[in-house]
């Protein structure tokens, strides 16, 4: 079952209460999608780090209920 974006957003900005999320369906078929999310919380850290924080807060459900997300992680510019 694909997941919808506000879906997706909803769960992104629930495990990162600051974060700014804009998602865009990439294919138009709700299942390929890109996500811009901007955060304090990932300052000092490594991207990897960033997009680990992205996949806890959808709570397992990448590689399932989502079958593809292009992350794109960012902290605010000072």
């Amino acid at each position: 079952m694909a997941m919808d974006a506000k879906e997706i957003e909803t769960l992104i900005r629930e495990g990162i209460a600051d974060a700014e999320v804009r998602i865009e369906d990439l294919a138009g078929d709700g299942d390929h999608y890109a996500a811009y999310v901007t955060s304090p919380i990932f300052k000092g850290k490594s991207r990897v780090a960033q997009h680990q924080l992205v996949y806890k807060a959808l709570k397992g459900k990448m590689g399932g209920d989502l079958h593809a997300l292009a992350l794109h992680t960012s902290a605010p510019k000072d």
